[in-house]
């Protein structure tokens, strides 16, 4: 095999629409693309030409021969893909891009969120010509889960901040941090300053458990945790006891593994990466020696992907292990045996059942506990453990598994328990919101109302569209969509000219918002982090204070003012020589 897509795929298709001979899958255009927990490399149709690793906005592809040692089970895993393919198109369909009509001038729009689907969304709007796109976001740092959510030990991952980066500088892109819709600003505001208001605020609302005990002391969110221990402004603060040599995680998803990955790492291993500062001071002084991850059915319905799974059971560093069994299902064990189970949840299976024997010598563990829920957060005041009861696994008429209790319970001993059992979106005044499946109600992208019936000018995209699902890339075709519609009703005239030009809206964010980070104070903030943690070996040190940020912003601009003045007074005193075509005495000199 030519070439392998490995664990930090991101879904994003750019490969796809780069490979000549389409041999990438799935594509945009293909049903399982929204669905796929990675895209692979068909061996027989690569001509290893090379193109997909340079598009690819996470370096998740390889040439087979550079695989690393905990690489391998993804060529493995790519291999499981390969089957007589159906007859496909010499190259991936390209989406036509929507166009704008010259004749109704530039489209403006504003877009809520600065995480993957608001940068997407912004990109595709900014391929217009004469865009202009005002992102808002109600932190004064952007990108969402890609600064927030990524593990920190998933570096590669993370590396499509790099292509946000790319959208940042295009013309007519601008920020504004630190300003929160439906408080410092209304959506009336952005509408009446752009011809479209674009919501992708993500889902970051954690959903309950329901049960007693669920609000004590060390009873937290697997969410909360993950913004803590990246520096996020709202969580600096978040009490995390780790005084206990045992954490329980309710939910076994990719949000879970993260949690009990890094609580389970030595901290010198994630004293290289961009951790914040707190959270490795705090996991240096850790006496957790065991992450348990509870899952109330079995490991066929594990949420956690087959690649994150993979990459846990290849640390030489941690001991996996499974207690209790898998606890198969009727179903899935009769598909095992006839050769008709899913291929990947069967790669799935054989992972877990292949796991090594615990080595000890002082690792640590994480457990995999299936067939169980929680039922009680013990404790006096504070958490001191969680009662779970067992499950029998039901398979409906309809092939669902379901878990029913039984009156068998156990007591595992914690000092912190902490759920990652789903994700809700946050409602925005102003705007619909379905309490039921926690998203702006919409059609394809387009927002309507409780009867149905359209929202003029409002457009959602991202998991406040769709509910949480997917990853980082799949919010591109998500966006693609919604804007693909939004221009198309530009075009059609239902969308009202803004009352102002843009410079009103930087008036009125000045005045409600005085201190607000534009694209220039967010470029001051990143440069002093990744250049702190240069000082120390690290790609970045977070700043995790607010009024931190503000500082280092004030005298970014202060520097850059003195700069300004400084080159005036240069151009006034040192006479420009025509004949290499610059200014003439006297006139200010352009900008480096």
């Amino acid at each position: 095999m030519p070439h392998v897509v490995t664990r930090s795929c991101c879904g994003d298709a750019s490969c796809v629409f780069a490979c000549p001979v389409n041999c990438i899958h799935p594509t945009p255009d293909e049903p399982d693309f929204a669905t796929a927990e990675m895209l692979y490399v068909d061996p027989v149709a690569c001509v290893d030409c090379g193109a997909c690793v340079s598009a690819c906005p996470v370096g998740a592809i390889k040439p087979h021969t550079k695989l690393t040692d905990a690489e391998l089970p993804f060529l493995e895993i790519n291999q499981l893909f390969h089957t007589p393919p159906a007859p496909r198109p010499v190259q991936a369909p390209l989406r036509k891009i929507a166009r704008t009509d010259p004749a109704r001038g530039g489209l403006r729009v504003a877009i809520v969120g600065s995480g993957p689907a608001a940068l997407y969304a912004a990109d595709e709007v900014l391929k217009q010509e004469g865009a202009r796109v005002t992102v808002v976001d109600r932190l004064p740092t952007p990108y969402g889960l890609a600064r927030a959510g990524v593990a920190p030990d998933h570096p590669d991952t993370r590396e499509v901040i790099g292509l946000f980066r790319e959208i940042e500088r295009q013309e007519g892109f601008a920020y504004v941090l630190g300003a929160e819709v439906g408080t410092d600003l209304t959506h009336e505001d952005l509408a009446a300053h752009h011809h479209a208001v674009l919501y992708a605020t993500g889902a970051s609302l954690d959903r309950r458990l329901g049960i007693p005990g669920e609000d004590l002391a060390g009873s937290g969110t697997a969410t909360s945790f993950v913004a803590w221990y990246n520096g996020h402004p709202d969580h600096t603060t978040l009490d995390v006891p780790l005084d206990a040599e045992r954490v329980v995680v309710v939910g076994n998803g990719n949000v879970a593994l993260d949690v009990a990955r890094i609580l389970a790492t030595d901290p010198e291993r994630l004293a290289g990466t961009d951790i914040a500062d707190h959270a490795l001071a705090a996991l240096r002084t850790s006496a957790v020696r065991e992450v348990v991850l509870v899952a109330r059915r079995g490991a066929a319905q594990a949420a956690c992907t087959l690649p994150e799974l993979t990459g846990l059971a290849m640390r030489d560093d941690i001991d996996l292990v499974v207690e209790g069994g898998l606890r198969l299902d009727e179903e899935t064990e009769r598909r095992r045996a006839d050769g008709t189970l899913d291929r990947l949840l069967e790669q799935k299976l054989r992972v877990l059942e292949k796991l090594p024997a615990p080595r000890g010598g002082g690792r640590r563990r994480v457990v995999l506990r299936f067939g169980a829920s929680p039922a009680r957060v013990l404790g006096e005041g504070v958490v001191e453990g969680l009662e779970l009861v067992e499950n029998d696994l039901v398979v409906d008429a309809d092939g669902t598994v379901r878990a029913v209790a039984t009156d068998r319970t156990t007591v595992l001993d914690a000092g912190l328990v902490l759920r990652s059992v789903g994700y809700r979106g946050r409602p925005v005044a102003g705007v619909p919101f379905d309490e039921v499946s926690a998203t702006i109600p919409n059609v394809a992208g387009r927002v309507v109302d409780a009867a149905g019936a359209p929202v003029p000018a409002t457009y959602v995209a991202g998991w406040i569209k769709r509910g949480p699902s997917g990853f980082i890339g799949t919010n591109k075709s998500d966006a693609e969509e919604t804007v693909a519609h939004l221009v198309d009703d530009f075009n059609t005239g239902l969308l009202p000219a803004p009352a102002g030009a843009p410079t009103s809206f930087a008036a009125l964010v000045r005045r409600r918002v005085p201190g607000a980070l534009d694209l220039a104070g967010w470029r001051a903030v990143d440069s002093y982090e990744r250049a702190w943690g240069a000082e120390h070996g690290r790609p970045r040190r977070r700043l995790v204070d607010r009024d931190a940020i503000a500082e280092v912003v004030r005298v970014a601009a202060e520097r850059q003012e003195r700069e300004g003045l400084a080159r005036v007074r240069h151009a006034r005193t040192v006479p420009w020589r025509r004949s290499e075509g610059r200014a003439p005495t006297g006139s200010v000199p352009p900008r480096p």
